[in-house]
């Protein structure tokens, strides 16, 4: 049996590469022989995955930001589509990446009427609204939905669409977290330091527009606490140098972990990080689930601004899924023109200390927790997945 997963970014990658090892356990225990092609990552790859490109690069939010990745899109996009034609999966199964994925999604519906298309991660539809009909037309070409939020459920299952929900998938990876102390061995840090977290992008854009804002902040909180010290895991290997040299430019004191190393380490990060800096997105999640204090920042060129308020009509009412899913603003929300370092430092400083909003959002998180379901996520999406075309 021949599976076909598309995501993208290095997010999509991590889950990608999730769903893929469940996969391929359910599929033994079935005594199935199972094929697994992807347009995915190295995760995904060493995961068990046959890659037919490498789309973990190639991603942008906005207009403008886009232009770059362009041209690797349609070649990844050219041939997934003559993979649909001159060998047709037994299934697609689509994680977030919704621009690429909706049109995927729409292309092998038309080629392939009858194939089973599993949508798992969808776009957070019921949080935003994009134009006039605020969704996109996921419903039409989905065999099922695979919800990791409850709203997500109950938004396309309202909708006409089939749906379980599975849970969030970071359930699955939250492991006992080692002693401070020992995790402060483990990534060779001082224990009588404090450490800021500081994890700006997924994508290059998010490095040129929210890596100078963070840093700026951090320096300035440094300098308020001399005693504390930054913590920047690096989202690809390629940021790694750059990374180096931005801690060196705002003359920040701090350490950048390799990206072949972040997700054996992040579990030890996490027990160490007193305050994390990081953009909108998964880690937010990841943070909340690890009972890490954090500020969410996030900023898009001005003409994407313009374009997505004046013309597109996009609105949401927060742009953490922490605070979309408690539909509260429990976590700092920082975005354009708010997005500065004198925000970001006003913001820090009381959740650094053992203050009022530090224990609310603490107690937030254990509320949120209680809101994404049971562990064995992945197990539960692997067997509804393999149940749709076997």
């Amino acid at each position: 049996m021949r599976l076909l997963i598309s995501t993208g970014e290095v997010s999509g990658d991590l889950q990608g590469s999730f769903l893929v090892k469940a996969l391929i356990k359910e599929s033994k225990r079935r005594s199935i022989p199972l094929k697994i092609i992807a347009l995915g990552g190295s995760r995904m790859q060493d995961a068990g995955a046959e890659l037919i490109t490498n789309t973990s690069s190639i991603g942008a939010i906005g207009f403008w930001e886009v232009l770059p990745y362009l041209i690797p899109t349609l070649k990844a996009q050219f041939r997934v589509d003559r993979l649909l034609v001159e060998q047709p999966p037994d299934a697609l199964v689509l994680i977030d990446y919704m621009g690429p994925n909706i049109r995927l999604g729409n292309k092998a519906r038309k080629l392939l009427p009858s194939l089973p298309i599993i949508y798992y991660i969808a776009p957070q539809e019921w949080a935003w609204r994009l134009g006039d009909s605020g969704s996109t037309d996921l419903i039409g070409f989905s065999t099922k939905i695979l919800a990791i939020f409850k709203k997500e459920a109950d938004f396309y299952s309202s909708r006409g669409g089939k749906v379980s929900w599975v849970g969030h998938p970071m359930l699955d990876n939250l492991k006992e977290l080692p002693q401070r102390d020992e995790a402060c061995q483990k990534l060779g840090l001082d224990p009588s330091c404090k450490f800021l977290l500081v994890l700006p992008a997924s994508r290059s854009q998010e490095l040129r527009y929210l890596l100078p804002t963070l840093l700026k902040a951090a320096a300035l909180i440094q300098a308020n606490d001399p005693s504390l010290v930054v913590l920047l895991p690096a989202g690809q290997e390629s940021f790694e140098p750059y990374l180096e040299q931005a801690l060196s430019d705002f003359g920040v004191i701090g350490k950048v972990f390799p990206a072949k190393d972040t997700d054996r380490l992040k579990s030890y990060i996490f027990q160490v990080s007193d305050l994390a800096l990081a953009k909108s997105g998964t880690i937010n999640m990841e943070l909340a689930l690890h009972l890490v204090p954090q500020i969410v920042g996030y900023k898009v060129s001005r003409v994407t601004a313009f374009i997505a308020k004046r013309f597109l009509n996009f609105s949401v009412d927060h742009i953490s899924p922490v605070n979309l899913l408690l539909n509260e603003r429990l976590v700092p929300e920082l975005v354009q023109k708010e997005f500065t370092a004198n925000s970001i430092v006003k913001a820090a400083i009381p959740l650094l200390k053992n203050s009022i909003e530090r224990s609310r959002m603490l107690k937030g998180y254990h509320k949120l927790r209680e809101n994404l379901g049971e562990n064995g996520v992945t197990d539960r999406a692997a067997n509804e997945i393999l149940d749709s075309f076997i």
